[in-house]
């Protein structure tokens, strides 16, 4: 459980924790709020129903960076002997797939907890299986930093009543939790029942790098707990989906989706210590990664045809197919466009250059891996060079 004693201060994003930097400035897109920030607002809803007073339309939460947000309450009544409130999470102009479930809490007296306040998981809360997360094996997973919003939450309803304070058990539940689940990567972190309770700052930012980060840091750490010093990143589910069969003996947590953030989660895998890194795509994206592109998005550039084209023509000595892939429009259309010998001899040349290009993401240490997929899932090209830890 939480230090009660910990400060806001403590508290820091897995990010800050793997690469220390400084704030950046974020677009001004409608911002939403948290699991955890929805858990905290309807815990202290539920404190005043156990109490008898006044329950508020609107719960006020202080959030961890300073400032608080007015969240509004769904419902709220007794359950039993434990007051009971519930807010609907809203998740702003961000695609998550918690926005509009419900997150309620159950709150009652208890005379047999050592502690001040037990916080339990409920219906739809997942409970944690795998090392490597925040929290030990067999909790649920409401993570520290939801877990602290939801104890100085009480603490301050205590003191605006002015009631003495009395031991608590908590109880947060999400009633669709263990359906929704299904949809993130809970299961694959070892989190299974339900939901997780989220939040490092309590709001949801749209769109936002720093989550999807985030996750991919997550997903190297419990690779890690586990005892594994190799992973395979992928830049989506059906390139993994392609390498889970191509690379069998690996286990399912050897497998992390890195998206775009190609040079983040290398440097992140190398400062977590895997001494082994294989990075797999489909010809497009290994063609940006070729060209130096540390970030895949298509916002970040293009594929380069024309030099594609220039290598087709150093390679091959055909005048007529290097203008072919230079007017090339997708990836796809470049690898209908070269014939057998020509597609090997060009993809071999793109894989060197990708693997040079990892090297340069990653530093000297760890051994490397490129492997790059055709569209079906076929494997053009499977490389690698040994590293200075190997």
């Amino acid at each position: 459980m939480l230090d009660p004693g910990a400060s806001k201060s403590t508290v820091s994003t897995l990010e800050d924790q793997v690469f220390p930097r400084k704030p950046r400035s974020r677009r001004t897109l409608r911002t939403g709020f948290s699991t955890g920030t929805a858990a905290a607002a309807a815990a202290r809803a539920a404190l005043r129903e156990l109490l008898g007073v006044a329950v508020p339309e609107m719960e006020r939460v202080e959030l961890p960076p300073g400032g608080s947000l007015d969240i509004p309450l769904a419902h709220h009544g007794m359950a039993g002997s434990r007051g009971e409130a519930v807010v609907v999470k809203d998740a702003g102009d961000d695609p998550d797939v918690t926005h509009g479930a419900e997150i309620g809490a159950r709150v009652g007296f208890s005379s047999h907890s050592r502690e001040a306040l037990q916080l339990l998981g409920g219906e739809g809360v997942g409970r944690v299986t795998k090392p490597g997360l925040p929290l030990p094996v067999g909790e649920p997973a409401i993570n520290p930093v939801p877990r602290l919003m939801v104890r100085e939450g009480l603490a301050s309803v205590w003191r605006e009543t002015g009631i003495p304070p009395h031991a608590l058990t908590v109880e947060i539940f999400v009633p669709r939790g263990e359906e929704l689940a299904r949809h993130t990567l809970n299961p694959r972190l070892g989190i299974l029942g339900g939901l997780s309770i989220l939040g490092t700052t309590g709001l949801v930012r749209p769109f936002s790098h720093q989550a999807y980060r985030a996750t991919i840091i997550t997903a190297l750490r419990v690779a890690r707990a586990l005892g594994l010093t190799e992973v395979v990143l992928t830049t989506g589910g059906k390139s993994e989906e392609f390498l889970k069969k191509h690379l069998p003996a690996l286990p399912e947590e050897a497998f992390v989706q890195m998206g775009d953030y190609v040079a983040f989660a290398l440097r992140a895998g190398v400062r977590l210590g895997f001494g082994h890194l294989t990075v797999g795509a489909f010809f497009g994206k290994a063609l940006k990664i070729a060209q130096g592109f540390g970030q895949t998005h298509a916002s970040r550039g293009l594929v380069n045809f024309q030099e594609l084209g220039r290598t087709t023509q150093a390679l091959t000595g055909n005048p007529l197919l290097a203008r072919a892939v230079d007017q090339a429009h997708t990836a796809r259309e470049v690898l209908e466009i070269l014939p057998a010998g020509a597609r090997e001899a060009v993809v071999g040349e793109v894989g060197r250059r990708m693997l040079e290009a990892l090297r340069r993401h990653a530093g000297p240490v760890p051994e490397l891996q490129a492997v790059i997929l055709d569209f079906a899932g076929t494997v053009l090209f499977q490389g690698g060079e040994r590293g200075q830890g190997s």
